[in-house]
């Protein structure tokens, strides 16, 4: 199989060849790398021979004009597209992000610049139909990808607002989270019209903090739900899955990611106490479970790789239903030989014959 059949088997409910490898890395992890050995020519899936997932999207923001306010040697400060003033910190990590004001504060700012959000044309990058064609000569799954509802709200007006706006003013966030997705909406068809045909999609909703949902199961049935489902609908209406990505501790959402329309749940965070061996107990009839390898392991030696990957993936892979992936991304205390031992043994613990 291919990467793109792989993929597409164990999200359809089929099982293939062996799991199918897919991950994200910080940038810091793969300078890192290159330092160590890693080609600098290809990109570091290509180099690791892991079945990449090729991820389609479009401008998706609000268009306001970017402008600078200041920069040191450690931050820059500046108004960004969705009308945020942010300061980008620089650690060793890499950068960081603080929200400090923003250009919509009531719903009468939301009524003068909401038509920012109308699709045109523009929203597409020139070079995304040899993109395309290329994902397509590599043989990779082609995955359309956006941010969905809850994520792009409060970027736009401040996590700490809309939480409290859906509480207080739930038509008002209600009317944002329905603008949005008409324009993932459409974004979506503005590609097909130029040619491009999707194997899946994948949404990104950052609900969940450390411990526990930012909402309520409730809440997010009444303001979330309705438009992760016109989503999901609208893409299986052109015969794709849709997978979720949220970071956190999302378990008590999952019933109602289901309900949505959901296949398939991205990253599993093990760091919030996520454990695909329990959520497959209870949800493997009927989600694509896609990670859950806790990075913090990948930097400890070989038999704690070992245990976390056998462990997980020993279970995880039962009957299909699972890709590998780290619980977020793989971060710069890895190194290049642990990570290739780690992919050696997925490959070997993974395959189905």
């Amino acid at each position: 199989m291919d990467s793109r059949e792989r993929v597409w088997t164990v999200l359809n409910g089929g099982v293939p060849d062996r799991v199918p490898l897919d991950d994200s890395y910080w940038a810091t992890t793969i300078e890192r790398w290159q330092r160590e050995g890693l080609p600098a020519d290809i990109s570091p899936s290509r180099a690791l021979g892991t079945d990449e997932i090729a991820f389609f999207s479009g401008d998706y923001t609000m268009r306001f004009p970017e402008h600078e306010v200041e920069r040191t040697p450690l931050s820059r400060t500046y108004w960004d597209a969705d009308g945020a003033l942010r300061r980008d910190l620089h650690t060793d990590e890499g950068w960081t992000s603080q929200w400090l004001d923003f250009i919509i504060k009531t719903p009468e700012d939301w009524e003068r610049e909401r038509h920012r959000l109308a699709f045109t044309p523009e929203r597409l990058s020139e070079g995304l139909r040899g993109a395309y064609a290329q994902a397509r000569r590599e043989g990779r799954f082609v995955c359309y990808g956006a941010h969905a509802a809850f994520h792009p709200t409060w970027t736009r007006i401040g996590m700490e607002n809309e939480l409290m706006l859906m509480l207080e003013q739930p038509a008002w966030i209600h009317d944002m989270m329905a603008t949005h997705a008409q324009l993932v909406i459409d974004l979506f068809e503005g590609m097909r019209a130029l040619g491009l045909e999707f194997d899946g999609a994948r949404l990104a909703d950052d609900l969940g903090y450390q411990s526990a949902p930012l909402i309520s199961p409730r809440l997010y049935r009444e303001l979330v739900l309705p438009h992760h489902k016109r989503m999901c609908d609208h893409f299986a209406e052109a015969g794709i899955k849709t997978m979720l990505h949220s970071d956190g501790n999302i378990a008590p959402l999952i019933p109602g990611f289901i309900d949505a329309g959901f296949a398939g749940l991205h990253p599993l965070e093990a760091k919030a106490g996520l454990d695909v061996r329990e959520l497959k107990a209870q949800f493997g009839d009927r989600l694509v479970f896609y990670g859950n390898i806790d990075a913090r392991a990948l930097a400890g030696t070989r038999e704690e790789i070992e245990a976390e990957i056998v462990s997980k993936i020993t279970v995880a892979k039962e009957g299909g239903g699972y890709i590998y992936h780290s619980d977020h991304s793989v971060p710069n205390n890895v190194s290049l030989e642990n990570y290739r031992f780690a992919l050696d043994l997925v490959r070997r613990v993974g395959r189905y014959a």
